[in-house]
């Protein structure tokens, strides 16, 4: 009874997917809001510049409005959302990407940080975003959701279409690269 009552609720997921299906538009931005750090950040990470992250971000929102009344299940939403997410960025990737100057790929410190501390997650930040940019397209996905995102290896190998065991090696393959990379670039820093 109380899962009925939630899902009846315009706030609930449930209830707010039923609404946008219906044509309410505010039920839909509400949707739009709890999801738009999910897929720009993936997009982001995936792409490594935030033009084309916007692009996909837009792209994958404009199909969740033409696909609403195709989604089934509460938990269909997030995992729908990853899956356009990600092959929007293999699209996007495909006909040309921008290059983030290496200047703006770090984060910005947070205020009344310890200046050498910011410096140096500034930089570990840098090397991540350059080690994700020579992975190759699968494997940067899997790690990606796997491990930034947190998403479990069931559920990214829902996302990416592909088995679990294909996922657990993506993954395994990426972080050897990411890690060779990392040692590489601080001991050039050095």
């Amino acid at each position: 009874m109380v899962q009925a009552e939630a899902a009846d609720r315009p706030d609930g997921q449930a209830g707010l997917v039923a609404a946008a299906r219906s044509g309410n538009l505010a039920a839909f931005e509400l949707l739009m809001r709890r999801y738009e750090r999910l897929v720009l950040v993936t997009a982001l990470r995936l792409l490594g510049n935030l033009p084309d992250a916007q692009d996909v971000s837009q792209e994958a929102f404009l199909k969740l409005y033409r696909n609403l009344g195709k989604l089934d299940g509460e938990d269909a939403l997030g995992s729908w959302l990853y899956r356009v997410t990600v092959n929007a960025c293999h699209d996007q990737r495909r006909r040309g990407r921008r290059e983030a100057p290496l200047e703006d790929a770090g984060q910005p410190a947070a205020a009344g940080a310890d200046p050498h501390q910011a410096l140096a997650e500034g930089e570990r930040f840098r090397a991540l975003e350059l080690s994700l940019r020579m992975l190759p397209e699968k494997e940067r996905a899997a790690l990606v959701l796997r491990d930034l995102e947190g998403l479990s290896t069931l559920a990214v190998a829902r996302v990416l279409g592909s088995s679990e065991a294909t996922v657990r090696s993506q993954v395994s393959k990426a972080r050897v690269k990411v890690k060779v990379f990392v040692e590489r670039y601080f001991g050039r820093q050095s």
